[in-house]
């Protein structure tokens, strides 16, 4: 399979190899037989799953670390949800409650919610805090995407 890409799958959490090519034409999952791509973010509530989609993907994650007791966070995340669907599946968009995994916080010393991370295979590509517009969010992550595509 030449040119082919991990895809981490957000239900299931099973790594799959998908050709590049595929992943704009509803690929699915080999384990769970879902869609890879849903045009949505997906949550991940631990650790385990996060480090999972972080070091396995070949694709770039967009992290929104967020708080349900946070009132920028609550205004960031329908900004996040209308990203998903015009980054992927070049990106993949991920929510990370920091309450669920405080210990993320700590290792990638963020002391700022919310707070956006690129993340490419464990390693931090770009970070931004606060609220950002949509049209701002999309330049940021493209902006800092490009180029580093497996």
């Amino acid at each position: 399979m030449a040119d082919a890409l991990h895809i981490v799958c957000p239900h299931c959490d099973a790594i799959n190899r998908v050709p590049r090519q595929r992943l704009r034409d509803g690929a699915k999952c080999g384990s769970c037989h879902r869609v890879l791509y849903e045009g949505r973010s997906v949550a991940l509530d631990n650790v385990v799953r996060f480090d999972k989609h972080a070091k396995h993907s070949d694709v770039p994650l967009l992290v929104d670390f967020w708080a349900s007791w946070c009132g920028p966070c609550k205004a960031m995340a329908p900004i996040f949800e209308q990203a998903a669907p015009q980054l992927e599946p070049d990106v993949r968009l991920v929510r990370m409650n920091s309450d669920a995994a405080p210990e993320l916080l700590q290792r990638f010393g963020i002391q700022a919610i919310p707070t956006l991370m690129l993340i490419l295979h464990g390693r931090e590509i770009a970070r931004q805090s606060g609220v950002m517009p949509l049209p701002r969010l999309l330049a940021w992550t493209r902006e800092h995407a490009d180029g580093i595509k497996a």
